[in-house]
């Protein structure tokens, strides 16, 4: 597995993929009631083999963070 620098990692399973033209939104379900949404390339969603029921690892650079509400 490759090593990060990144401290925040949850891991869990796709739930959803929402996919565009170019980007795709995939939903990690990390805990019953805690999911992780982030957008991404449709060429990474290929390139990551993500489908719905896949186990994935949420990375978050704090930098790069986005809070909604």
């Amino acid at each position: 597995m490759m090593k990060l620098s990144a401290r925040n990692q949850f891991q869990g399973k796709v739930v959803e993929i929402k996919e565009g033209a170019v980007n795709a939104t995939v939903k990690i379900e990390v805990t019953k009631d805690v999911a992780i949404s982030s957008t991404i390339s449709m060429e990474a969603v290929k390139e990551l083999g993500l489908k719905v029921g896949s186990e994935a690892t949420a990375v978050i650079k704090a930098t790069s963070v986005m809070v909604m509400a």
